[in-house]
């Protein structure tokens, strides 16, 4: 015998109720506006860091900044605790940048 009750997720034929689609859409649509939030402000960034590479190619500085990467994975490890977020991830995240940002510098000094 098959079960044909519904949950409150679902309506009579399986599908997802409309007034969980609806709450799903508006959630979808907050989550693109912060993706599109946080790929403009790595554009941003990235142009910072752009004239910090060209800076250091003109005075002959190293691209890699150890002492400067060590400040800013602890103050991201502090602000993502603050924030509620996974500090490992956030330094993750840091680090992928870092290594970003440093090939760049490279590329510019070789330029």
């Amino acid at each position: 015998m098959t079960d044909h009750s519904t949950t409150p997720a679902t309506g009579t034929s399986g599908g997802i109720d409309d007034e969980v689609r609806a709450e799903l859409t508006s959630l979808r649509e907050s989550i693109d506006n912060i993706d599109a939030a946080v790929v403009h402000m790595l554009a941003e960034r990235f142009k910072a860091t752009q004239r910090v590479g060209r800076l250091k190619a003109e005075h002959k500085l190293p691209a890699a900044d150890p002492s400067r990467e060590r400040d800013q994975i602890k103050r991201l490890r502090e602000l993502a605790a603050g924030a509620k977020l996974d500090p490992v991830f956030a330094e993750k995240f840091l680090n992928f940048i870092i290594a970003e940002v440093i090939r760049h510098h490279e590329a510019i000094a070789r330029a």
